[in-house]
């Protein structure tokens, strides 16, 4: 499956930008709801994009915004700092919002952002329902604005690299997908874990959505059910999931997460031929990818390829499919998709049976 997927959705729910008066503008003026440990990465990535500027950063706890722009992008002392979100979502000079609150919190707040007529780029995950997705949906619509979920690694170029081997034929028909997301918990983030899975915490709703949409991306049609096996802490917050999705016809994609093991972003393809492996997905920006691949015919071949900040792709393609009235790579169908499949995991570890996804 190719990371852009245009369906009824995008003919549908986008119709509305038939409306919007096109814009000059060249560059987008971005806000920051949060002052979440991820700014290490997006804010620098704001400041770096070239169709992006960032004018403001919100925090509710008093001078945490102050604090975050100091430690992270501590040249740019024309940015506002402030310690009421609600006065950020006032500011007519932003267009687009960066949401990287608490899992829990993002119905709320992009809800609010969205009312404001602001543009929201929501930290993944988009919601923990696909009923508050379906919501947010709406109110993208009806306030003519874009929504999209923030999985920045699908801009990553590897992944292309991924495709284009895939689709040679290289490897075949693609049976197996097996992804691993993990690191070990230190004391300085257990506010991952301090609640459980219900309310947005555990390694699920944390590094999960990586290991549910690197499974998902490789095949041509959603899974149809999932089994899986969970530890939980006192909170009731899942430590480690690990589990399978079958597609049917013997074609399954293993995931595993966990804050339990060693740190681990991979996923690897096999099909009828061979295989194909991604060794690090959360690639820092001076890293060179390395992607490689096998045939049972005694082929193995290893490509390094250029480093890249995915952070600040992501914020260019966003921008960019804003400032020019496109739609972004990934949309609302697919964060539903990506929901489903894992709450329907999350009941599967809960209850121990194999679950069908509908």
């Amino acid at each position: 499956m190719e990371f852009v997927a245009y369906n009824r959705y995008d003919v549908i729910n986008f119709i509305y930008l038939d409306f919007i008066i096109m814009t000059t503008k060249s560059v987008l003026n971005w806000g920051i709801l949060g002052a979440a440990r991820v700014n290490e990465r997006l804010m620098p990535a704001i400041v770096t994009a070239k169709n992006a500027k960032l004018i403001a950063i919100a925090s509710r706890r008093e001078g945490a915004a102050a604090e975050t722009l100091a430690k992270y992008a501590p040249d740019e002392s024309d940015v506002l700092t402030l310690n009421n979100p609600d006065d950020l979502l006032k500011n007519p000079d932003i267009d687009a919002i960066y949401l990287p609150m608490a899992n829990e919190e993002h119905v709320e707040w992009a809800l609010k952002a969205i009312q404001h007529g602001k543009h929201v780029l929501i930290e993944k995950p988009m919601a923990l329902t696909v009923a508050d997705i379906e919501e947010i949906e709406s109110a993208a619509i009806k306030h003519n604005v874009t929504v999209m979920e923030g999985f920045m690694y699908i801009f990553h170029p590897q992944h292309q690299a991924v495709q284009k081997i895939i689709d040679s034929g290289a490897i075949g028909d693609v049976r197996t997908v097996k992804t691993s997301f993990s690191f070990p918990m230190k004391p300085a983030r257990l506010y991952r874990i301090n609640r459980d899975v219900n309310q947005g915490g555990g390694a699920m709703w944390d590094i999960g959505p990586y290991a549910i949409h690197t499974a998902r991306k490789w095949f041509n049609h959603e899974p149809e059910s999932v089994i899986a096996v969970a530890s939980y802490n006192e909170h009731g917050a899942d430590t480690s999931l690990s589990g399978v999705l079958d597609y049917g016809q013997g074609k399954y994609a293993q995931f595993d997460m966990s804050f339990e093991r060693a740190r681990r972003s991979e996923y690897e393809i096999i099909g009828t031929l061979g295989g194909v492996k991604c060794e690090t997905v959360w690639n820092n920006p001076d890293d060179s990818p390395i992607v490689s691949w096998w045939t049972d015919a005694g082929e193995k071949h290893t490509l390094e390829l250029e480093p890249a900040n995915h952070f600040v792709l992501e914020i260019e393609h966003f921008s960019d499919a804003i400032l020019n009235n496109t739609m972004p790579s990934l949309n609302f169908t697919d964060a539903k998709a990506n929901c489903k499949a894992i709450t329907t995991a999350l009941e599967s570890a809960a209850t121990g049976n194999k679950t069908a996804i509908n």
